[in-house]
């Protein structure tokens, strides 16, 4: 991985973990009114979503209105086997009652034996630290995300949600493996690419 890498992904880190209580709670917002008029969002059945844990834009009312919807809420697992995502059907009820456990990387988990494959789902909505202008994403450095969807040619729709600050100006450099977004949300707009 190169310096200038290392040292973005530290500055985004940071920037995202001084995000005010108020800030998160506006963004939120702001990403949920925009969420709810996409065409996307509102033909998909089986959603995709993560927990909240290191700073990225809240996914609590996401969650409680794809409930309301009466959409399936997938969340993320970890595959130790091969280091990939298995996606995991949750109930409002166990969202609710917060049955989940900790990951020793510092996320929650789904409490579960088994996942589904990410091609189950319709509609992926993905955290990162930067995305350009080519729907190129960073994440967080592990992989994980990458390496599911490489197995997903077709399927889902990527989503990447992201505070404003997120996304960046200047092209960045795209490994074979990295895998692209379709569109990214971020609390004043969105932004498309074509893959």
């Amino acid at each position: 991985m190169s310096n200038a890498l290392n040292a973005l992904r530290k500055q985004l880190r940071l920037k995202r973990k001084q995000v005010s209580r108020y800030e998160q709670k506006k963004a939120e917002l702001q990403v949920l009114h925009q969420l709810r008029r996409l065409s996307k969002f509102k033909s998909a059945t089986k959603i995709g979503l993560y927990l909240h844990a290191f700073g990225e834009v809240h996914t609590q009312k996401l969650l409680e209105l794809c409930f309301q919807q009466k959409k399936q809420v997938y969340l993320p697992m970890i595959c130790n086997m091969n280091q990939t995502l298995v996606w995991v059907k949750i109930s409002a009820n166990q969202y609710f009652n917060k049955r989940f456990s900790h990951h020793p990387l510092g996320m929650k988990e789904p409490m579960a034996s088994r996942g589904k494959h990410i091609s189950t789902l319709d509609l992926l909505i993905m955290p990162l630290l930067a995305c350009d202008h080519n729907g190129t994403r960073i994440g967080m450095g592990g992989g994980f995300y990458d390496r599911t969807l490489a197995t997903a040619k077709y399927r889902p729709y990527r989503l990447g949600l992201a505070h404003s600050f997120q996304y960046v100006e200047e092209p960045l450099f795209r490994q074979k493996w990295d895998q692209p977004l379709d569109s990214l949300l971020t609390p004043t707009r969105q932004y498309r690419f074509s893959r």
